[in-house]
């Protein structure tokens, strides 16, 4: 007992047991927290902010991803409306706001392009409503407005989408990669949602705005017709450049952006003669419309 109350160390035991019960939670949580988190290794794809952009990587999950993707097209209640209507609005206040999003997303997700289908779904039912709005402007009866539908759909929107996400993706990691970036590359996804939020303004003005002037301005066969007609498109097509250019130059690994607002220069060529040679866009696109439908 003597001993016990003049030695501190029996006294008291060190380390104490609260000590000794809080480093092994500590162990023991950690030890947990490593079987949850993914497991990943300091490699040669690893680069300075932690995350895997290697090619190799990249392949490796492209499929996944696209079946992750896919499968959720046919989940309506994985979706998340909101916040796709949310993008919608803000691609024609700040679209700059938007691809600050797909920033977070690769941090957390790393991955560029969306997960959320919920962008192309509303996307598609704008398309489906405006064109329905079309073929009553211009007087269709059901079935011609079914059949411009599905060009409109399947040809123009997926068609069109696809061939130009393509050239977009392939120009984009041949031409604009930074030397010293070369283990890093634009996801196709992310060329293809580009070209959609490129695309919704665009629809907007050229399938909705513009129907309000149709029949009573722009196909008036006046100066005054095709001057808005035609203004009315060097807008659309003018920010379709503008957001595409703004999507790629989001990304930090890619040079010389600055090239893709160089079609301004032929639009505006091209609207001044049209306005010189009387040349209504609307009018011709109307036509078009008209002969598939046949």
């Amino acid at each position: 007992m003597r001993t016990s109350l003049h030695n501190p160390v029996l006294l008291f035991p060190w380390p104490p047991l609260s000590v000794v019960s809080y480093c092994s939670c500590q162990r023991l949580g950690s030890h947990r927290l490593q079987k949850m988190l993914p497991s990943t290794s300091l490699s040669s794809s690893m680069h300075g902010n932690g995350v895997l952009n290697s090619r190799d990587a990249a392949r490796h999950t492209a499929g996944a991803k696209r079946y992750k993707y896919l499968r959720r097209l046919f989940r309506f209640r994985q979706m998340d409306f909101e916040f796709a209507a949310w993008q919608m609005l803000y691609l024609f206040t700040s679209p700059q706001r938007v691809y600050r999003n797909f920033h977070y997303r690769k941090q957390t997700k790393d991955q560029w392009a969306r997960d959320d289908p919920a962008f192309l779904v509303l996307l598609s039912i704008w398309l489906c409503v405006s064109t329905i709005g079309f073929g009553f402007v211009l007087d269709m009866g059901f079935f011609e407005t079914i059949k411009l539908l599905l060009w409109v759909v399947f040809i123009d929107c997926v068609g069109v989408g696809l061939l130009i996400s393509t050239l977009m993706w392939f120009i984009s990691n041949k031409y604009l990669v930074k030397r010293q970036s070369r283990d890093y590359d634009v996801e196709w996804g992310y060329a293809f949602d580009v070209h959609l939020n490129a695309f919704y303004p665009l629809l907007v003005i050229l399938h909705f705005i513009q129907l309000f002037f149709i029949n009573h301005v722009i196909l008036t066969d006046t100066f005054i017709g095709y001057l808005v007609g035609n203004t009315l498109w060097l807008i659309a097509v003018g920010y379709y450049i503008y957001v595409t250019f703004l999507g790629y130059s989001a990304l930090p690994f890619l040079k010389n952006t600055v090239i893709l607002l160089y079609p301004f220069a032929p639009l505006m060529v091209l609207y001044g003669l049209s306005l010189a040679l009387g040349w209504n866009f609307t009018h011709t696109l109307c036509s078009f419309y008209k002969y598939r439908v046949k």
